[in-house]
């Protein structure tokens, strides 16, 4: 540095930077979080998000999607930064500022075989063991805003197979609400929205006679949004 540079830029002290992704998934209509433990001090065999310092030559959405995809084995997947914590003490460790980011993945899609490697597990959403640091907080506003997100988005269609039966979805829309839904009143609405195509082909697993499938209409859906289209369900 030369005598000219501003005394900000000649702060010796390190400050770190990380990221931790909230990785939610659908399992059997329950909504499912992705956490680890822990493998570094400080609170090593602690349960965790799955985070990672972001590296200089990477910007903090490729660090997002490296994460997961080293967790999952998963690429291109919907994730969303959510917010930046960055209370002075909160890591014991060091100096550090971690922006959140969560993303939406389908279950069946992950890689079970990496997901072991990294010890990492799967529990509902309501039976979460306690997580290190301020984990909880970011899991309880990454809820908050996937919730706010469902109102006015389909964005809960990231979580069900490509074909899928309204109850099916209907199943995903009570888990982000956590709250039981009016099957008539859901069907209506969803209906509404002009976003799904009727499938010739039925799903068979949980009756005889079936249930007919669906898929997601991405194109009339991008048509609406544009629009201003109000996609609220609940």
């Amino acid at each position: 540095m030369t005598q000219n540079t501003p005394d900000f830029y000649q702060v010796k002290e390190k400050m770190y930077v990380a990221t931790d992704c909230i990785i939610f998934g659908l399992h059997q209509g329950k909504l499912k979080l992705l956490v680890f433990k822990r493998k570094v001090e400080p609170l090593s065999g602690e349960w965790s998000l799955i985070g990672s310092f972001v590296r200089l030559d990477e910007d903090l959405e490729v660090a997002g999607q490296r994460v997961l995809h080293e967790a999952t084995g998963l690429e291109n997947v919907f994730m969303q930064q959510l917010k930046s914590y960055g209370k002075k003490d909160r890591d014991p460790g060091y100096r550090c500022i971690s922006v959140a980011q969560y993303a939406l993945i389908r279950i069946d899609d992950y890689n079970e075989q990496v997901v072991e490697e990294h010890g990492a597990k799967w529990f509902e959403i309501d039976d979460l063991p306690a997580l290190i640091l301020d984990h909880d907080l970011m899991v309880q506003d990454a809820l908050r805003q996937l919730r706010q997100n469902a109102r006015y988005q389909p964005i809960g269609f990231e979580l069900l197979p490509e074909k899928f039966t309204i109850p099916q979805l209907q199943l995903l829309y009570e888990a982000i609400y956590q709250k039981e839904l009016d099957p008539r009143n859901f069907r209506k609405k969803v209906f509404s929205f002009n976003v799904l195509e009727k499938l010739d082909e039925k799903d068979k697993s949980t009756s005889k006679r079936g249930a007919f499938l669906y898929k997601f209409n991405y194109e009339n859906y991008q048509k609406l949004l544009k629009s201003g289209y109000n996609f609220e369900i609940a």
